[in-house]
């Protein structure tokens, strides 16, 4: 999936999108994005000026994003033909461990495997890496809302 692609799931926008590309998903499965963390990040200008790093929550936040654009993904695939204005909220965070601090430079490589979904929320095993390292992990949840527009 391209920017345009993940954009047309996702309702984030600059500076809050920060799933750049998605590399490889199956639906009901996985999916695996990235986020190429660049120094002109907003939030590097006080996170921190003398050592930037990318702040834990948005690591977690990233992670989300990607639940988010799986369960988009999976739900089109259950109902094929059927248009609904959904929205994927975060509702809650277990495990959460965060290992290595994200850079500048870094290319942040998610993946997100969906372990079940019962009563309407989405739960997943979320992993954040730069190159072979670990970065973050935890489980995610997410619970789909329809909305009025």
């Amino acid at each position: 999936m391209s920017i345009q692609e993940v954009m047309r799931y996702l309702p984030h926008r600059y500076p809050f999108l920060l799933v750049d590309r998605v590399t490889d998903f199956r639906p009901g499965e996985y999916l695996e994005a990235v986020k190429n963390v660049s120094i002109n990040e907003p939030f590097f200008q006080g996170h921190f000026p003398i050592r930037p790093v990318m702040p834990g929550v948005l690591i977690m936040e990233a992670l989300a994003q990607a639940t988010g654009l799986l369960a988009f993904k999976t739900q089109e695939a259950r109902n094929e033909g059927q248009e609904k204005q959904q929205l994927y909220l975060f509702v809650g965070i277990d495990e959460a461990r965060f290992r290595r601090q994200v850079e500048p430079g870094d290319q942040l490589r998610m993946r997100v495997d969906l372990v079940r979904v019962v009563r309407g929320i989405w739960r997943f095993k979320a992993e954040a890496r730069v190159s072979e390292e670990v970065v973050a992990s935890a489980i995610l949840m997410c619970a789909g809302k329809e909305i009025e527009l």
